[in-house]
């Protein structure tokens, strides 16, 4: 394999994303080697080296002394190309090992948009994509996001990981070796991994639809638990990495990062995430600071990055930002911090962040539009956290907003241009001619995502969406603003992805045949192929994008992950009347249900965290 390797990677853009061999990489002597797990990620080596979770995955599978955990990301099209041609199939980076003699695959699912690259990599490895063509190892296993609607590629996928993967990759790579030991096939060995709590295996359950076509539900083929994501009850039992693999090529996130919460209360009707990863969950302060100074002297890097959906909110984070920064050298960055003074405080006491600015996520220009996503921000939270920011220093502000909101009007999009024009006369009133203010604004489109009170709510049309666009465009321009919108294709395409059922499976085939693949990237998406595809498989892309009655049976139904069906619904209903609910770590219960289905005690910010 490295033969044929050596004669390929001169030819291709960064051959570092191929080679591996990278410092604090594992590969052990494969005479005692009883189980290969392949930790696959369908993008490049540069965005998949940047979640944290296949970090934690790759330490755990490799602490396990007869398991061996590789990695590997999706080759760039040049590389591709090269494979194709030589007859090179896809490898692990540790061994080189072909991916067809390991005994389990397991991609992330991270956003829609990577589906193409799952089914290319699969056919790079010689394995057909299709789940039904595979009858023999390997195992073919999807987690993460995505998998809380594992509909859309369930033609594809043997069995799909639901929620958090600590705990149960154990479970699963013990299962897959004693069925490997006692020559049980792929039928039955997937039958044993159906019955561990958190597996789901769509072979064993039979969509039903009506005369007309509508989706009606699964039909379980057999006994099996609930489909009910899995947690991890005790959060700060399971360390952090004891070390991190050092990369190559230089990642999109460039830093170590250490996960010092798990969950968001926040309660964002558009935000998947906070759903998903409820309920909020702490590591311990003295845990944290300790592992992530060893991080750091196993890496040689000097950046700590405090990873959650809401960095700011963790009960002592000013305390572990003093520990971490104890050691002369480092410098510690806030990835994720509220719109508000404290959050600017937090930033100050940091190094990183005066190197790329501060980033705050007002979403929406009106107070009403943000009362109805629940943001609980007022503007003058976003005012005071920007004076406070420029009055310590910082002259380049970036501002996350959403276009498409559901009740969004062109008032709220006015008020996007009276909110950032407002920053910017701040700026002056507070450094005068002194400082040189960068502005920078990125607005995405709202795509209605499973499993939020959203999820009902309709993709605004591509006309609609490009008119309210310009209207931004137009009054806020360059130098002064520099503004970053979505393409409206792509929004579309994850919305359909999104929110599909089984019959979707054809529509991805077939893209991928025409060549679909890196379908995140611009310069390599093909909305054309597309349309095609979805023709073909006879896909109403419109009725897909469109709004769900309230009444209908979802294709991600099945799915448990604690969080109630009523408690969205009352949710939607709160949007419509513009009320907010609170962070129920800082305020009442929000009658979610999450604590309630996982037995769990609700975490209140400033008490004991869980394992101190």
């Amino acid at each position: 394999m490295w033969n044929k390797l050596k004669l390929i990677l001169p030819y291709v853009e960064k051959p570092a994303r191929y080679v591996g061999n990278e410092i604090n990489s594992v590969e052990k002597e494969q005479g005692k080697v009883e189980l290969r797990f392949a930790l696959a990620f369908p993008d490049v080596y540069e965005i998949g080296f940047s979640y944290m979770g296949f970090h934690i995955l790759y330490e755990i599978i490799n602490d396990i002394p007869w398991a061996q955990a590789e990695r590997v990301f999706a080759p760039w099209p040049d590389m591709e190309a090269k494979m194709r041609e030589h007859n090179l199939p896809l490898y692990g980076l540790e061994t080189k090992t072909p991916l067809h003699t390991f005994d389990i695959i397991g991609f992330t699912l991270q956003y829609e948009l990577g589906y193409t690259n799952i089914l290319n990599m699969l056919d790079l490895a010689g394995l057909s994509p299709y789940a039904p063509e595979r009858s023999d190892f390997p195992l073919v296993l999807a987690g993460g996001p995505g998998a809380m609607n594992p509909e859309p590629l369930a033609d594809f996928i043997d069995a799909f990981v639901l929620g958090e993967g600590e705990e149960i990759v154990l479970e699963i790579a013990e299962t897959v070796k004693e069925a490997r030991k006692g020559g049980l096939g792929k039928e039955d060995t997937l039958a044993k991994l159906a019955a561990i709590p958190g597996i789901y295996v769509p072979k064993f359950y039979s969509p039903a639809y009506d005369a007309k076509g509508v989706y009606r539900g699964l039909k379980p083929l057999g006994d099996f638990p609930p489909l009910k994501k899995r947690i991890v009850k005790d959060f700060g039992c399971h360390p952090l990495p004891r070390k991190l693999v050092v990369p190559l090529v230089q990642p999109v996130h460039d830093r170590v990062s250490i996960e010092i919460c798990r969950g968001c209360a926040r309660g964002c009707r558009f935000c998947q995430a906070g759903m998903l990863y409820r309920p909020v969950r702490e590591r311990p302060r003295a845990q944290l600071a300790e592992q992530g100074m060893q991080l750091l002297k196993n890496t040689g890097s000097s950046e700590v990055s405090l990873s959650s959906l809401s960095s700011a909110d963790y009960s002592q984070i000013e305390e572990l930002v003093k520990d971490l920064m104890a050691s002369e050298g480092t410098s510690v960055s806030l990835p994720s911090l509220r719109v508000d003074s404290f959050s600017v405080e937090l930033a100050r006491l940091t190094k990183a962040v005066r190197k790329t600015g501060l980033t705050l996520a007002p979403e929406a220009g009106s107070q009403r539009l943000r009362d109805v996503i629940n943001k609980n921000v007022s503007e003058a939270d976003i005012f005071n956290a920007a004076r406070k920011a420029f009055e310590n220093g910082w002259d380049s502000l970036k501002l996350y907003f959403m276009l498409g909101l559901p009740t969004e009007t062109d008032e709220d999009i006015v008020g996007i241009i009276r909110l950032v024009r407002g920053l910017e006369r701040l700026y002056r009133e507070t450094r005068g001619k002194k400082g040189r203010l960068k502005i920078s604004v990125a607005v995405s489109t709202f795509v209605p995502k499973p499993h939020t009170p959203f999820q009902w709510e309709a993709l605004l049309a591509r006309q609609e969406v490009e008119r309210r666009q310009r209207l931004l465009l137009d009054n806020l321009r360059p130098p002064l603003y520099k503004v970053q919108t979505s393409d409206w294709e792509e929004s579309k395409l994850e919305a359909v992805l999104a929110r599909g059922d089984r019959r979707l499976g054809r529509a991805i085939f077939l893209a991928w045949q025409k060549g679909c693949r890196f379908d995140a990237w611009s310069e390599h998406f093909r909305p054309r192929l597309w349309e095609e595809a979805f023709d073909e498989a006879g896909i109403d892309v419109g009725a897909s994008t469109g709004e769900i009655y309230l009444a209908a049976v979802l294709p991600w139904d099945h799915i448990d992950i604690g969080v109630s069906k009523d408690f969205l619904l009352r949710e939607l209903a709160k949007a419509k009347e513009t009320q907010v609910t609170r962070d129920c770590t800082f305020a009442d219960c929000s009658r979610c249900g999450v604590c309630g289905a996982f037995a769990v005690k609700p975490l209140k910010r400033g008490g004991k965290v869980p394992c101190d």
